[in-house]
């Protein structure tokens, strides 16, 4: 008995453009319920306060490459000029020891693991997708003006890239219209709940 009947995990995936507060949710959810987060990796360089193996797993581009090659990840994605992935065993290995997961990333690779999770005999049932998205795009751009972390041009550029990313919200599970950082808990937390409770 004991590895057979051991309930496997979910993994929770959260998404929405820059602004949406999906990072802010994911970090109260995990102060909250019982989930922690993949760690993925990236090229970019750490930003202050960052630690590698908590934050991300910081690689360069050469070693990115080789587990690119080794076929190591799950996907993979060029987002704002820097490599991003989620490698296979970050997420297998707490899944299969019964632990949930949650994987806060970009609509791109969303998609690439929801497909990928199909064909695999183990995480095909085993995905939660969660798309966050603004109000409206007047809402997002008075969010990223006020975290006052880019330049005009990139906020720009994020709006873009955010009118794109909503287009794709209909290939999620669950939506959600971000509204207080209260509010968007609560509809997470729910879904995590029932969603924990069905399997």
């Amino acid at each position: 008995m004991g590895s057979e009947t051991k309930q496997s995990g979910l993994l929770f995936i959260i998404s929405g453009p820059a602004g949406s507060g999906k990072t802010t949710v994911c970090d109260a959810l995990m102060k909250t319920e019982s989930i922690e987060r993949i760690i993925t990796s990236t090229t970019r360089n750490p930003r202050t306060g960052e630690r590698d193996g908590i934050d991300y797993h910081f690689l360069n581009k050469a070693d990115f490459q080789q587990k690119i090659s080794a076929g190591l990840f799950f996907e993979y994605a060029t987002v704002h000029n820097h490599f991003y992935g989620t490698q296979k065993a970050d997420i297998i290995e707490p899944l299969k020891g019964g632990h949930n997961r949650l994987l806060n990333i970009d609509v791109q690779g969303a998609k690439t693991i929801q497909a990928k999770a199909e064909s695999d005999s183990f995480l095909k049932g085993k995905v939660v997708s969660i798309f966050i998205k603004p109000p409206n795009i007047d809402e997002l751009e008075k969010r990223l003006k006020k975290r006052g972390t880019d330049s005009v041009e990139e906020i720009k550029r994020r709006l873009e890239v955010a009118s794109k990313e909503l287009q794709q919200q209909d290939s999620y599970k669950h939506v959600i219209v971000s509204q207080s950082k209260e509010a968007d808990l609560r509809e997470i937390r729910a879904i995590y709940h029932s969603e924990s409770a069905r399997s």
